[in-house]
């Protein structure tokens, strides 16, 4: 039987050793999920920017919800919220589809060998282009309504980066789940509706008591969101010691994730 390296350097090599196989898939599954449409790839710009009206709409007049602290205008709200869906959406996205990504591709399991490793890595690729488009809608809203953005933008990668290895340890460990347990797929999608509004995106975190902020924040989203919104909204610099201990936990996590997927997709082939 096949042995499969399960150690972080085999973790880093395989994608960059399959990077072609990697950028040539994400295209792919990118103009694929257009195909067939009369605007094409410009819904990746249009749907943004649809649910940022939608959601301006409900939550300032409909609830006549309000952020505070510089965030009191529909402007404002809608610019603040609108950085939280970007932020959770990129999460969602790779978590709802992480159990089924075997499943879905089970010739290349059967047949051919193929990398299955690089499968979440594809599907996080394609979720972060979406979340650069909605991104670009942002800056372009944010520039036109307010002015300038802050300078502290540049520090975005330093909070999306640990995101991604985050959402990659998690996504090989459902991803390898799903193919045994098909319930995993269902669960997953009940966790993350519960989880969005467990995270600080329609309502700032200073809304709640003391009490449960501290609880809020063992939500590993509700970090991301709001230094997501203190660089961009705020103009404030990161946390740079949470961020620190968010970089050692989710480098982790996706070791562990890893691991768990190199040990566990031996078996993959006899169960589908």
């Amino acid at each position: 039987m096949r042995q499969f390296s399960a150690s972080p350097i085999e973790m880093c090599v395989s994608l960059w050793r399959n990077r072609e196989l990697i950028h040539a898939s994400t295209k792919r599954e990118v103009l694929g999920r257009y195909r067939g449409s009369a605007l094409g790839i410009m819904w990746s710009f249009f749907n943004p920017l649809f649910m940022l009206a939608v959601y301006t709409f409900v939550f300032s007049e409909v609830f006549n919800s309000r952020w505070g602290s510089g965030g009191d205008s529909k402007t404002n709200f809608a610019l603040v919220l609108f950085i939280g869906l970007i932020v959770f959406n990129l999460f969602a996205e790779c978590i709802n589809r992480a159990p089924c990504l075997i499943l879905s591709n089970q010739n290349y399991v059967k047949k051919v060998i193929f990398p299955l490793e690089i499968l979440p890595f594809i599907s996080l690729l394609t979720a972060f282009y979406h979340a650069m488009i909605s991104l670009l809608v942002w800056l372009i809203s944010y520039t036109l309504l307010i002015g300038i953005p802050h300078a502290t933008v540049l520090y975005l990668p330093l909070i999306i980066l640990p995101l991604g290895f985050f959402i990659m340890g998690l996504s090989w460990v459902l991803a390898s789940l799903g193919v045994y347990l098909r319930d995993v797929s269902q669960i997953a999608g009940l966790l993350i509706s519960a989880l969005m509004f467990m995270t600080p995106i329609f309502y700032p975190i200073t809304a709640l008591p003391e009490n449960y902020r501290k609880i809020l924040y063992f939500n590993p989203m509700t970090l991301v969101v709001e230094q997501s919104r203190d660089i961009l909204f705020w103009g404030k610099t990161p946390d740079f010691s949470m961020m620190g201990i968010y970089w050692l936990v989710t480098i982790t996590m996706a070791f562990l994730g890893f691991l768990w997927f190199q040990k566990t997709r031996k078996g993959f082939a006899d169960v589908l």
